[in-house]
């Protein structure tokens, strides 16, 4: 039983590149993030990601927390439409789509589910981009776990953070 967010970040924090996740990411950080979803049981997003980064396939559910019904539910069958918090929805997604939960939304909906203790792992990748927006201090994020083990592969940095604490250190 797994609530695992994935989040990238460009060496200068850009969350995004001209508007999206994917334009910041190295082949190998999407390879390793296609992989890992593959193993997830649903992915649950916030309406700004799901917009800005597609998501008009998944292999697996895809819970859209929003508080406007996205257009999504029209090209994705596997689409559902949420309007809760996002903590009351990783309970629920638990008991309708199974216990291993992909967290792929926005630094917003992160940062409230590090703040309730409800993400047991963070899989942060920093590739060697620049220029993005929306920029994120990494330190502030990695600060929520105890053990963070860091690892380079070809041009992008990888931490795996486990071991969550509600209070940052």
């Amino acid at each position: 039983m797994a609530v695992i967010a994935s989040l990238v970040l460009g060496a200068d924090g850009s969350s995004s590149l001209r508007g999206n996740s994917a334009a910041i990411s190295t082949p190998i950080d999407r390879e390793r993030f296609l992989a890992r979803r593959r193993l997830c049981d649903v992915i649950i997003v916030g309406g700004r990601t799901a917009k800005a980064d597609g998501y008009k396939t998944t292999p697996v559910p895809l819970v859209i927390i929003s508080h406007s019904r996205p257009g999504l539910l029209d090209v994705n069958p596997k689409a559902h439409w949420w309007m809760m918090p996002a903590t009351e929805a990783i309970e629920r997604v638990k008991k309708e789509f199974g216990p291993t939960v992909s967290i792929e939304g926005g630094i917003s909906m992160i940062s409230e589910l590090l703040a309730a203790g409800a993400i047991s792992q963070l899989e942060l990748s920093i590739s060697p981009k620049t220029g993005g927006e929306n920029k994120i201090n990494r330190e502030q994020l990695l600060k929520f776990f105890e053990k963070v083990e860091e690892e380079l592969v070809v041009e992008t940095i990888f931490y795996t953070c486990t071991r969550p604490m509600i209070k940052p250190r």
